[in-house]
């Protein structure tokens, strides 16, 4: 599995649990790894909540 395809399973995985609640959850989760100094944590949080909002996106859109 190549980096992209692992974010968008963790995107559509985090999506599944938390339903609408999936981008607040993602927030959170860069906010505290953020406070903990978790750079790598942070940006892996940041490529997954884009992608959230790109399956958002689609969403709207069909």
């Amino acid at each position: 599995m190549t980096h992209d395809e692992e974010r968008w399973a963790e995107a559509l995985a985090i999506e599944q649990i938390h339903g609408d609640g999936a981008h607040d959850w993602v927030i959170e989760r860069i906010t505290q790894l953020g406070a903990d100094g978790d750079e790598a944590g942070v940006a892996r949080f940041m490529e997954i909540i884009d992608r959230l909002d790109m399956l958002r996106q689609r969403r709207a859109v069909h």
